[in-house]
């Protein structure tokens, strides 16, 4: 116990610091390359920016490459998210480019490497007490859940996964569920629900 202790505390914050530096560093021109793409297959702005909520459930701003178009109809609204996401778009999510500037999250310190992934901020209020836990910790750039299933498994799933990694926060469980993640972006699973082209809305519990 005293050894999880120790490494949540004090020795997860700087290996964040750490690699998400380097790996900015290091893939810096992975970068400059997805966002000249993305800037000429679906314009700009090349990253997109969306509230989330994080530790303790303070708000931060959450930077990914964009992936959609911005299309509308002629009432001025949005097209719907599988008609304004493009082929180039699925490539993105589905080899997790998109992510990237989200390590750019993790050295400001919004986020962690590994933790339960960051979910919209109007969910806030739907939450129990057991799913509020999430919040305890920082969220993850990869975590338990996204190893697990992603957006192929249901939300009671994702939450029971998430508040289970927070009760096992250790070096060996985060370089576990690191590896796994890199064989899943690989294999390119769980990346749609399988009744929506990205992720089924939550709304709320039972």
């Amino acid at each position: 116990m005293q050894t999880k202790k120790i490494y949540a505390t004090y020795i997860k914050r700087p290996s964040d610091i750490i690699l998400s530096g380097l790996a900015l560093i290091i893939l810096s021109p992975v970068f400059l390359v997805v966002a000249i793409l993305v800037r000429f297959k679906l314009g700009s702005p090349v990253i997109f920016v969306q509230k989330r909520p994080g530790l303790n459930e303070k708000i931060f701003s959450m930077y990914k490459f964009r992936t959609m178009t911005s299309e509308i109809d002629k009432n001025g609204e949005l097209l719907p998210d599988e008609i304004r996401l493009t082929k180039f778009g699925k490539i993105l999510r589905s080899t997790s480019l998109d992510e990237l500037p989200e390590l750019w999250n993790i050295l400001k310190g919004d986020m962690s490497i590994v933790g339960p992934r960051p979910l919209l901020v109007e969910y806030l209020s739907l939450y129990n007490e057991e799913q509020k836990k999430r919040h305890t910790v920082r969220p993850g750039l990869t975590g338990l859940a996204q190893v697990s299933g992603r957006n192929a498994i249901s939300w009671e799933e994702k939450f029971r996964l998430d508040c289970g990694y927070i009760n096992e926060i250790t070096l060996r469980c985060d370089l576990n569920i690191l590896l796994l993640t890199i064989k899943k972006v690989f294999l390119k699973e769980g990346i749609s629900s399988a009744t929506n082209i990205t992720n089924e809305k939550f709304e709320g519990n039972e």
